[in-house]
């Protein structure tokens, strides 16, 4: 039975996955390299909170419980008592094998290990540890407070009785499960990026304007975003490392990533996180780049 959640990564997806935890009433502890992270990320969570009290889904008592909850460290000895860690660290393979292997020793030895990634390989990552029977794949969606969808994701290797707990404790968190096959990109991102990386070809081809597009998928298709103001939303270097998962784990040529895309990485163009990206954020309202 888990208690104890650890969480590796204090950023937008760490703070998101420790505040519905903690809410949920686990014990929850984060880890970050970055001590500025850690410093912020008990502030944010309190603020995101806020915003829940204000609307009435949360109870004031409940906030002070859960904020009460929560621990930060830099050092891995810090989940010697959880039963689960999530590593929600960048959608980079190499950093997160680096972190396992850094883990593993301060785990106990049937403490699972999830992954917040959005379309690594479960099979591969749970290979590189001690644990693949206890290694799955959990990906939150953000903003984590208010999107109801966690996918989970076996392994080849991963027990039946992960799932079932690692099920079990996102019911928990109030979430609903999908549960994908271990193929790139699994369900959500599948589908999503592929369409976003078509609005930066729509975009790339001059079929229309950044302000254009955006408009047309938000009343045409009843987006609630456009798929480029998402990108942004999302991290566009973010979106790269999805598409370029695709296109290298299933070697057809629909999954290649656009061109002027990548040049928005190049140039350190982002999205939100970077203040610029297909809108600029320096103003009080985003204008579009192109």
């Amino acid at each position: 039975m888990i208690k104890t959640v650890g969480i590796i990564g204090a950023g937008q997806m760490g703070s998101g996955i420790a505040h519905v935890a903690a809410l949920a009433g686990f014990d929850v502890r984060i880890l970050d390299v970055n001590e500025a992270a850690l410093n912020a990320v008990k502030g944010e969570i309190d603020r995101n909170m806020d915003r829940q009290v204000r609307r009435s889904l949360v109870s004031e008592a409940d906030r002070t419980a859960a904020l009460g909850r929560i621990s930060t460290s830099t050092d891995y000895a810090l989940f010697g008592d959880c039963e689960i860690v999530i590593e929600a660290a960048t959608e980079n393979e190499a950093i997160k094998k680096e972190i396992f292997k850094t883990l593993i020793p301060h785990l106990s030895a049937d403490a699972i290990i999830a992954s917040n990634t959005s379309s690594i390989s479960i099979t591969r990552l749970g290979a590189s540890t001690d644990r693949p029977g206890r290694f799955i794949g959990m990906h939150f969606m953000n903003p984590v407070p208010m999107m109801k969808l966690v996918e989970l994701t076996r392994g080849l290797g991963t027990d039946k009785e992960t799932y079932e707990t690692v099920r079990d404790l996102a019911l928990k968190m109030g979430k609903t499960v999908a549960s994908a096959e271990d193929f790139p990109a699994f369900i959500v991102n599948r589908i999503l990026l592929p369409m976003i990386n078509e609005a930066v070809y729509t975009l790339y081809e001059g079929v229309g304007n950044v302000e254009a597009i955006d408009t047309a998928m938000k009343l045409g298709a009843n987006h609630p975003m456009g798929p480029l103001e998402l990108a942004d939303f999302i991290g566009l270097d973010t979106c790269l490392a999805v598409m370029q998962v695709l296109y290298d784990g299933l070697a057809d040529s629909k999954y290649r990533p656009c061109p002027l895309l990548v040049k928005y990485v190049e140039a350190g163009w982002l999205g939100r996180k970077s203040g610029r990206g297909f809108y600029d954020y320096g103003g009080d309202t985003p204008v579009p780049t192109r």
